[in-house]
C-alpha cells in the first residue's frame, strides 16, 4: 500500500497501512466552514477516489496552534471536518462511533485528522 503523503496547496493526506486516513491542514482560520471547502476540493481534485465506507468509524481531530489558542468553538471545527469527510470516507457522518477533538500548543499552526473504520 502506498504510503506516501498527497499534498495539494494547503492540504495533505495519506493511506496508512493500517488503512485510516491521516489530513493534514497548514495555517489556521476561526472561519471553521472553510476546511470543509478545503477538503471537498483537496478529495475531488488532487486525492486518489476513495469508496465510501459503511459501518462504524472512529476520527481523531487535532487543532494545533502557536502562542495563544484562537478563539474557535472546536465542534464548529469538528463539524465541517466531518462534513468534508461525507461522501469521501463515509456515507453519513452518522457513523462516527467515536470523535476526539482537541487543541494544543505546537511549532506551528495547523488541523491534523486521522478517520478509520471500526471493527
Amino acid at each position: 500500500m502506498n504510503t506516501d503523503w498527497i499534498q495539494s496547496g494547503k492540504v495533505r493526506a495519506r493511506i496508512t497501512e493500517d488503512g485510516a486516513l491521516e489530513v493534514a491542514c497548514t495555517g489556521l482560520t476561526t472561519q471553521t466552514k472553510y476546511y470543509k471547502t478545503l477538503l471537498k476540493e483537496f478529495f475531488r481534485k488532487d486525492f486518489p477516489p476513495l469508496r465510501p465506507g459503511y459501518g462504524d468509524y472512529s476520527i481523531h481531530i487535532v487543532m494545533e496552534h502557536m502562542g495563544d489558542a484562537p478563539w474557535m468553538d472546536l465542534d464548529n471545527l469538528a463539524k465541517a471536518l466531518l462534513d468534508s469527510l461525507t461522501g469521501n470516507v463515509f456515507e453519513d457522518d452518522h457513523q462516527v462511533a467515536r470523535l476526539l477533538v482537541e487543541r494544543r500548543g505546537a511549532e506551528r499552526d495547523g488541523i491534523w485528522l486521522r478517520a478509520e473504520a471500526m471493527g
